[in-house]
């Protein structure tokens, strides 16, 4: 990955949270870099009078919350850590849990947060808070489900990775990150192309004798694959080049599957298009069912010059 010295944990105390954490504090260990674990209380609307009043009552405003004793929380929430300590930070905020992420990651190069939140009643999960990040993040962000491995050694625990590339920039910049972390940790790196056809079509591909324009356009696309990966990157990883046809989503989910996948890694398009498209878009459904983590690669737009 790029070089990484600021890392962005929110958490709201949750299983899920909690394991995100460990992701990150294992990160900042193999980056050097530092961990700031963040939680952001939300102040709940007032609820509505039960019954109809001739009188007009303003609502009372529930209490600002104690940001020094929610930052013991969060500090209280941090693992212990017994070899090579990271530097993390607990800090506390009050307001939009999404909006108050996004402006922390400002000064932020990663942003690792969990896809659940806690259960029950409440309103503002992790899991909703985590597709508004995605969707307005500044960075990229690195998404942990609960069913992903132990954070242990990076080395250990990103040895399968898979890249998704569509062949624009960013995900051309996203395939960098996953074939930089590839050569890192010695591990094995998949990059995937899928052709979006319907289903009566992707049967060509198979078919000697059948129409062509299917095949060709996989034979272009692994042409493309293999230009896009850097020549010194199978001298030091393992490489595989794939290129399957079907909804997106669902190709990139099955070969992670198969490939037993600890890490997919997607590019994500410029805020404005993303902003309007994530929804229903190929990361937000790879985010929402995969079983490993998912690092959703954004690029930082250009400062202005003043």
């Amino acid at each position: 990955m790029a070089t990484i010295a600021r890392i962005l944990c929110p958490i709201d105390f949750s299983d899920s949270s909690r394991r995100a954490l460990d992701y990150a504090v294992t990160l900042g260990r193999w980056y050097g870099a530092a961990v700031t674990a963040l939680h952001v209380h939300h102040r709940s609307q007032p609820a509505a009078a039960p019954l109809p009043s001739l009188v007009p009552v303003e609502p009372i405003p529930p209490p600002p919350a104690d940001l020094d004793t929610v930052r013991r929380h969060v500090a209280a929430f941090i693992p212990h850590q017994r070899h090579k300590p990271v530097a993390i930070d607990p800090q506390a905020a009050e307001g939009d849990p999404a909006r108050e992420i996004v402006a922390a990651a400002e000064s932020a190069d990663l942003i690792v947060m969990g896809t659940h939140g806690r259960s029950g009643i409440e309103r503002f999960v992790l899991g909703s808070v985590t597709e508004a990040v995605l969707r307005k993040a500044p960075c990229s962000v690195l998404t942990i489900p609960l069913t992903a491995r132990d954070a242990g050694s990076i080395p250990v625990v990103f040895r399968r990775i898979i890249a998704a590339v569509d062949f624009s920039d960013v995900s051309i910049d996203a395939l960098r990150h996953a074939a930089s972390l590839a050569l890192e940790v010695d591990a094995h790196l998949t990059v995937m192309h899928v052709i979006e056809v319907p289903e009566h079509l992707a049967l060509w591909i198979d078919r000697v004798d059948g129409i062509s324009h299917v095949r060709a356009w996989a034979d272009a696309a692994q042409a493309h694959l293999r230009a896009a990966v850097d020549p010194e990157t199978p001298t030091y990883a393992h490489v595989d080049q794939r290129v399957v046809t079907g909804r997106p989503y669902r190709e990139i989910l099955r070969i992670a599957a198969d490939e037993q996948a600890d890490l997919i890694v997607m590019g994500a398009h410029g805020h404005g298009v993303i902003e309007r498209m994530f929804v229903g878009s190929t990361a937000q459904h790879v985010v929402r069912r995969a079983n490993c983590p998912v690092l959703v690669v954004r690029q930082r737009p250009a400062r202005r010059e003043r």
